[in-house]
């Protein structure tokens, strides 16, 4: 697939719920709930339906070890062999939400999720908005998607959900139709036993709920995520192309994020845009701009 040879046999046995938690609160974290099933059509859905129905407290995790109906960005659907990846939703539901501070949550989540797997040691940057890549030979390789959706604005009810290759082979992303993506165990990771697994999942949760605290927060805590971003994001500076969802193509340098984490971009003649949703395409300096 990408010319890494295949790492040794991988952990997959399930989760366990209550070492992941009792792991977290050793670390000092607090206000959370882990909840684990085996297999689910969408740990994003329900989370939603239970915060819908009132049967679930803020800051409620949701694992899964395989989920069949799991979608990413742009509505693109997202599957893998079961155990093979950390499957995940949070319910955050703060007593005041700012909508303006809403649209970058997703940036703040792919901070947590980037910076959880380079603690574990690989070397993950994020693509605008929220892709988690590794970039091995100049060539990226996805490792993580992330989808935040709003179950409900009042009350406030914010569903991140993440799906984080921990350890697909090369064989099962040809099986998916995924050549270019990559996962923890391939970029050198080693998950032996249930132990370890259990051990890289209370990493990541650490990494999520630590950026929550400050998305609620705001001012200097939300400042340093917002820096930390800019540190870890192999799209600012590289010329790009912005597919809008409108079908309009934008080119252009990302010099910039807003303030509710936009991407903003600059053409050939200094024209400033800002892009609020799309997918961006990293291009060659010679490519053409408008």
């Amino acid at each position: 697939m990408n010319g890494t040879p295949e790492p040794p046999a991988a952990s997959r046995h399930p989760v366990d719920a209550d070492r992941v938690a009792a792991v977290l609160h050793a670390a000092g974290v607090r206000r959370f709930t882990v909840d684990h099933v085996g297999s689910t059509g969408s740990t994003n859905a329900d989370l939603a339906a239970r915060a819908a129905s009132g049967t679930v407290t803020d800051r409620t995790v949701l694992l899964a070890e395989e989920q069949v109906s799991g979608r990413g960005r742009m509505g693109r659907p997202w599957s893998a062999p079961a155990g093979s990846q950390f499957i995940c939703s949070v319910l955050l539901a703060p007593e005041q939400l700012d909508i303006e501070r809403l649209g970058e949550l997703p940036l703040f989540i792919g901070v947590a999720i980037a910076g959880a797997a380079r603690e574990l040691g690989v070397p993950a940057v994020l693509k605008w908005p929220n892709d988690v890549q590794v970039v091995r030979d100049g060539t990226p390789h996805k490792l993580a998607g992330i989808l935040v959706e709003a179950a409900s604005i009042d009350p406030p009810a914010i569903v991140p959900g993440i799906g984080l290759n921990l350890s697909m082979t090369a064989a099962d992303f040809e099986d998916a139709g995924l050549p270019a993506a990559t996962s923890l165990t391939l970029e050198g990771l080693e998950i032996p036993d249930a132990g370890a697994r259990d051990h890289v999942t209370a990493v990541i949760l650490r990494h999520l709920l630590a950026v929550d605290d400050a998305w609620r927060a705001g001012g200097d805590a939300a400042a340093d995520v917002r820096t930390r971003y800019r540190e870890l994001s192999s799209t600012l500076g590289t010329r790009v192309r912005a597919e809008l969802p409108g079908g309009e193509n934008l080119y252009g340098t990302a010099v910039d994020l807003g303030p509710h984490g936009e991407l903003v971009l600059e053409s050939v003649d200094g024209t400033r845009h800002t892009v609020t949703a799309g997918d961006v395409v990293h291009v060659r300096p010679d490519a053409r701009e408008n």
